[in-house]
């Protein structure tokens, strides 16, 4: 009896604070800290989508048969991807359009634009590919081992060694004609070139870029190759005794043509840092693209927006400058504001601080709901010093990378990468990567609308949302001292810069080098961690227009925020709470499902949201 009147009074100290706690979580229940009230997580009618279940089906079977054709560029790949696009296409268009929710609707939309943009990428890496035909002759010949494996038929061991003789052969021809296109090329700068002699081989020419693209594909054609043999290898004796030398030689050829290509053409040298080169689209694919992306605009007018907004921000950055004794010489004061690095060590206690910082700020302005489990669940790693060549600053999520140096590194390099991430910096980037950016963004996603994180996902709203955050503390009054301002504006003018340069470089105006010069003079950034962003910009590890995305996706989270949150139709929590439960999307079809815009089966991209193409403000 004693114990059930003591738990009756646990109930009823305990029921207050689960009442007046505003995110919907049992803080004051032990043991329950973590588990939400359940009736908030039931779905109203009209917020779930119709087409949840048909977009989770096609990332599923397209995942499926990604790992069944899963040979980069292979010509029976973009066959079989697209028939399942068409098909898909098709089948959509069975759908009555009409009768859907918004919510259906937006799926709808975002599928339809999905299909579209896979079918175009297919046709892209078929242009790529023709273009390095005359490069990798043994493609094919590759494709046709790996593929006949994939359909389990049966081998016959003497002729794949023959198939690999010729492999070599074609390996052995190529690498001479690019040995022979070069020297041709040195001949004819300084006299006419002499006849061929009858039976030599025809000079073979190759661009840089595509040359550059072609020594990756050398490299997985020569793992797709391995992977072919491993398979049959030892398991087969005959196989063994037919293939094994034929291959070995095949596997050599390729290692040795893969760094004839990087080492003459390219540029490459042992022990020197390797040349940018990247593989820009041009103007009409980067168009396609935005479209795909429901961006309406040019790339001319993302440059102009992109001007705008670095003009501001280094207006404001001479402002704190002068509070910090500079004047105008923000340079100096940005030079100031990274010598207050902290000690080696120190750096993971520096973070923990200022993510604490951020979520206490937004809490206490109770601006999007923060779940326990999210503020418990984060960690921190250290990058790596390989990571950190390309990767200069934080990577975040759920866990956040730090790059600070290691005792490896050497002294200069140590002081680049600790004035890169002094505090001042780091202030207006921990909470990018953590709470309220890309962690907390994460745990929504895969929470709410899960199916719309890896089918629509996209740079606009992933990088765009947590770029937002960083516009939004400003106005908040965020970063109070001069010292926080010079570090949050020197992160929005990169983030300007980036869209300057990347695009600069896809549309052929600007070089990799002039973009390192133009992030070391105009931006302020150390050279090495100049040359880092640079790298990764342009070597394939993110597309095209990824760079752009983080301040084109947060310019368009203000300008829907000023449109809700600045007419009073919506508070701050509450819109920030809707745009993390709807799912990752382009940034125009958040703002279709939050204002109910009419939607049509083919609808495109038209919100413009910094004023009229051409005339941007």
């Amino acid at each position: 009896m004693a114990r059930r009147r003591f738990a009756a009074m646990l109930l009823l100290v305990a029921a207050p604070a689960m009442a007046q706690n505003p995110d919907g979580f049992q803080a004051g229940v032990d043991g329950a800290r973590y588990v939400p009230v359940l009736n908030t997580l039931l779905a109203p009618s009209g917020t779930e989508s119709e087409l949840r279940d048909i977009v989770t089906r096609f990332k599923a079977d397209e995942g499926a048969l990604g790992r069944r054709w899963n040979v980069e560029y292979s010509p029976g790949r973009r066959a079989r991807f697209r028939e399942y696009y068409r098909g898909w296409q098709a089948a959509l268009g069975t759908l009555d359009f009409d009768r859907l929710s918004q919510q259906g609707r937006i799926d709808y939309v975002l599928m339809n634009h999905t299909l579209r943009n896979a079918l175009s990428l297919l046709d892209r890496e078929e242009r790529m590919w023709t273009e390095s035909a005359p490069v990798l002759p043994f493609g094919s010949d590759i494709f046709a081992l790996v593929d006949a494996r994939r359909r389990m038929e049966k081998l016959e061991p003497q002729q794949a060694a023959l198939t690999l003789v010729a492999i070599g052969k074609k390996v052995e021809d190529v690498s001479r004609a690019i040995v022979a296109g070069l020297q041709q090329a040195d001949t004819s700068r300084t006299r006419s070139p002499a006849p061929r002699p009858e039976g030599e081989v025809a000079p073979l020419k190759v661009s840089k870029v595509v040359a550059h693209r072609s020594a990756e594909l050398v490299n997985a054609l020569k793992a797709d190759l391995k992977s072919w043999y491993d398979f049959y290898a030892g398991y087969d004796p005959l196989f063994t005794w037919w293939a094994r030398d034929p291959y070995r030689r095949a596997d050599s050829l390729m290692t040795a043509y893969y760094r004839t290509i990087r080492e003459r053409i390219l540029g490459f040298r042992q022990g020197q840092p390797d040349p940018i080169i990247g593989d820009p689209i041009g103007r009409d694919a980067i168009i396609a693209d935005l479209r795909d992306e429901l961006i309406a605009y040019d790339p001319e007018d993302l440059v102009k927006i992109a001007e705008i907004e670095f003009a501001w921000s280094e207006a404001e950055m001479k402002k704190a400058s002068r509070e910090l004794g500079f004047g105008d010489n923000w340079k100096a004061a940005l030079d100031k504001v990274k010598e207050r690095y902290v000690a080696p060590g120190e750096q993971p206690e520096l973070i923990r601080r200022l993510a604490a910082e951020a979520v206490e700020f937004i809490e206490a302005r109770d601006l999007v709901t923060v779940p326990p489990l999210a503020k418990d669940i984060w960690r921190i790693e250290m990058m790596s010093p390989e990571r950190q060549r390309v990767s200069p600053f934080f990577l975040g999520g759920e866990v956040i990378q730090v790059s600070y140096p290691t005792d490896g590194m050497t002294h200069e390099e140590k002081l680049m990468s600790m004035r890169g991430n002094s505090p001042h910096l780091s202030h207006a980037t921990v909470h990018h990567e953590l709470i309220p950016g890309h962690h907390l963004q994460g745990f929504m996603n895969s929470r709410y609308q899960a199916h719309r994180r890896a089918a629509f996902g996209t740079p606009f709203w992933t990088e765009g949302w947590a770029l937002y955050w960083e516009m939004l503390l400003w106005d908040q009054g965020f970063n109070a001292t001069p010292e926080d301002r010079v570090g949050a504006l020197f992160w929005r003018m990169h983030r300007s810069a980036r869209i300057i340069f990347s695009l600069g470089f896809h549309l052929g105006t600007m070089t990799p080098q002039q973009a390192i010069d133009y992030l070391v003079d105009r931006v302020g950034h150390e050279r090495a961690n100049a040359e880092a962003e640079v790298r990764r910009s342009f070597l394939g590890t993110y597309p095209p227009l990824y760079q752009l995305a983080y301040m084109m996706g947060g310019l368009q989270f203000r300008s829907l925020h000023q449109e809700l949150v600045g007419s009073g139709r919506m508070t701050n929590k509450a819109f920030h709470d809707a745009i993390l439960r709807g799912g990752a999307m382009p940034v125009e079809m958040v703002r279709a499902m939050l204002i109910e815009a009419p939607l049509t089966r083919d609808y495109q991209a038209q919100w413009l949201y910094r004023g009229p193409k051409g005339n941007v403000r």
